[in-house]
């Protein structure tokens, strides 16, 4: 027996390789669940034992994802589990507020550190004029235990899934402090909670008042539930693999890389096609996770909701990573004061999010205008006491999708991308209320503003505008003369197409911030993702040359098809789709086990010589 070749293999299955983390998408990941499953099949039934073995499967899977970065995550855990009993047996409310904000804090300190630190250290340099450079300190301490120079500490690594998890154990110290739950008595049964491997590392964000009671429920799978976990995993790998990965490599990351050696409808349609993309990759990770969890007898949360049906932007995050929706509602925009009034919350935050503009754009009128917006929305709410509650409500909103984006990244572009869809709820939640005689003159106003815009300066992000506006228009104007002459429900469903339509439109746009500031080191991101946006927004709103789009799309083909038949399923009616799951659900066991083969052989012939990772990954 050769023991070389044991240990040979057992330190690759041991050891952490940051080039080869364990992906959904990847063999050794489902070779690794095999292994788990088929001892937690035979310890399901012994709940203490069982999450014992879950937090410690949890954990490992992390550390062949993250590596040493399982360690703040044991920490996290620790700290959490410890604080929540404080809470809990305070004898003032004094003292519970006090220990909950020593979680909260240990809690928001690592991920800003871990998050922001490139972000600050820029601030501070360019509040005071200093040259400081970013230190880590964890590999600092990590060099000095070891007594060598191992770790860099030069640099920060974001560790993956740290802001999902971070929000996850905030929602437990806030539920066990408002007395939603109690706290857990057994730290293996929290930890559990803290690091169940599906949704560790990219979600769907788990409120501990939803998940905690699973952990003391007997473990159940009916033959319908397995059929249902089967196809959401199945699912969740023809996104990820067969449409994100595929149209990524083979055309959208090309032209995000470099937009001005594509023309512009190349550059039009890879941004509509990262839609797709984005909600490939990110719902189909969610989708995977619902299935393996489903299996060993939990349920997470549904996280998306065919989100492109949405009919406006406030109805889209109702449909789009909903968990994170729901998190930033309860644990953000109600404590800000929600539809009730400002609170300090609201201040602090508008003062913070104008220094943030500032330092990120070097302008100080990027700052005036923050404030001065902020100034005459409080104004306002002075001035009309009757409209004062929507006002505020709707300044909450706003400074909650700010936040939001400021979550993806410190980056100027996620802040753009948080502040529109701000801006598109707004204006929604005005526009519905708005009289149709004044929708026409705003609307009528608008366009001889974009006009006049476009005439005198000929920049291509006027021509863009004026063109998404005029369509605008000219659909407002036949639903008013609709309106006008008494039509009513015949033609609502063309009503709801062409309100989804806008929508899609809308979100998609936004995606151009969003996209350009992704996957970039932290240190030259700013710079570097406004270039990008930029360079796309002069491509495709320059003049296009119709003659060469049938070229283009024959070359692509097989990515334009995979885009309109992605989207094609994401519009199917929910009906539709709930028949073809429960129907796949019902199949006899060889039949579900035959299209497994299939699934897997006909996503294998997709699959990239570099398996992608997944986009949230990084946040």
């Amino acid at each position: 027996m050769d023991f070389s070749l044991i240990g040979s293999f057992l330190y690759r299955v041991f050891a952490f390789d940051e080039n080869s983390p364990l992906l959904f998408t990847q063999f050794y990941f489902w070779a690794f669940f095999a292994i788990v499953y088929a001892i937690f099949s035979r310890i399901a039934s012994r709940q203490h034992l069982r999450n014992a073995y879950l937090f410690f499967v949890s954990l490992f899977f992390y550390y062949k994802t993250s590596g040493l970065f399982v360690l703040i995550l044991i920490f996290v855990t620790c700290s959490d589990f410890l604080i929540a009993q404080r809470v809990h047996r305070a004898p003032t409310e004094l003292k519970k507020r006090i220990w909950l904000i020593t979680s909260v804090t240990i809690d928001l300190f690592l991920l800003c550190y871990f998050k922001y630190a490139y972000f600050i250290t820029d601030m501070v340099n360019d509040i005071f004029g200093t040259e400081l450079q970013v230190y880590d300190m964890f590999a600092a301490v990590g060099n000095t235990l070891t007594g060598s120079t191992m770790f860099r500490v030069d640099q920060i690594v974001l560790p993956v899934g740290i802001s999902f998890f971070t929000f996850q154990v905030i929602s437990y110290s806030m539920d066990v402090y408002k007395g939603k739950i109690k706290p857990v008595t057994n730290i293996l049964d929290f930890g559990f909670y803290v690091t169940f491997f599906p949704q560790l590392v990219a979600g769907p964000i788990v409120r501990a008042s939803e998940f905690i009671p699973q952990l003391y429920k007997k473990y159940f799978l009916s033959r319908r539930q397995f059929g249902i976990a089967v196809f959401w995993i199945l699912n969740g790998l023809i996104k990820k693999i067969v449409l994100s990965d595929y149209i990524a490599v083979n055309f959208i990351d090309r032209v995000f890389d470099n937009p001005l050696l594509f023309t512009g409808f190349e550059n039009f349609t890879a941004l509509f096609g990262y839609s797709l993309q984005v909600y490939a990759d990110f719902s189909g990770y969610t989708d995977i996770a619902i299935g393996l969890a489903m299996l060993m007898g939990f349920y997470l949360p549904t996280n998306f909701n065919s989100p492109y049906k949405a009919q406006n932007a406030s109805n889209f995050w109702k449909r789009w990573h909903i968990s994170l929706s729901k998190w930033l509602q309860t644990y953000l925009y109600i404590p800000l004061g929600g539809n009730r009034n400002a609170s300090f919350g609201t201040y602090f935050w508008i003062i913070l999010i104008s220094i943030i503009a500032l330092i990120l754009t070097g302008s100080l009128w990027a700052t005036f205008v923050i404030l001065g917006i902020a100034a005459v929305v409080i104004y306002s709410a002075s001035r009309f006491p009757e409209r004062k509650k929507k006002i505020i409500a709707n300044l909450n909103r706003f400074i909650t999708m700010l936040l939001g984006g400021i979550w993806h990244g410190a980056s100027w572009n996620f802040m753009i991308w948080g502040g529109l869809n701000g801006v598109g709820m707004l204006i929604y939640l005005y526009w519905k209320d708005m009289p149709w005689e004044r929708r026409i003159m705003l609307l009528t106003a608008t366009l001889g503003l974009l006009l006049t815009c476009v005439l005198a300066t000929h920049e291509p992000v006027f021509n863009m505008l004026f063109v998404w506006l005029s369509v605008v228009a000219v659909g407002s104007i036949v639903r008013f003369v609709y309106h006008k002459i008494g039509g009513t429900r015949p033609f609502a469903h063309v009503a709801s197409t062409w309100a989804i339509a806008q929508t899609f439109v809308f979100i998609t746009f936004t995606r151009l911030f969003f996209r350009s500031g992704s996957n970039l080191d932290p240190a030259t991101a700013n710079e570097t993702a406004w270039n990008t946006a930029k360079n796309m927004v002069n491509q495709i709103g320059s003049v296009w040359n119709l003659e060469v789009i049938p070229n283009i799309i024959a070359e692509y083909k097989s990515v334009f098809l995979l885009i309109v038949l992605g989207m094609v399923i994401h519009w199917l009616p929910d009906r539709l789709k709930r028949r073809y799951r429960l129907t796949f659900a019902s199949l006899p066991i060889p039949v579900i086990i035959g299209a497994c083969v299939l699934t897997v052989f006909v996503i294998y012939q997709f699959i990239t010589a570099d398996l992608q990772a997944f986009i949230y990954f990084q946040f």
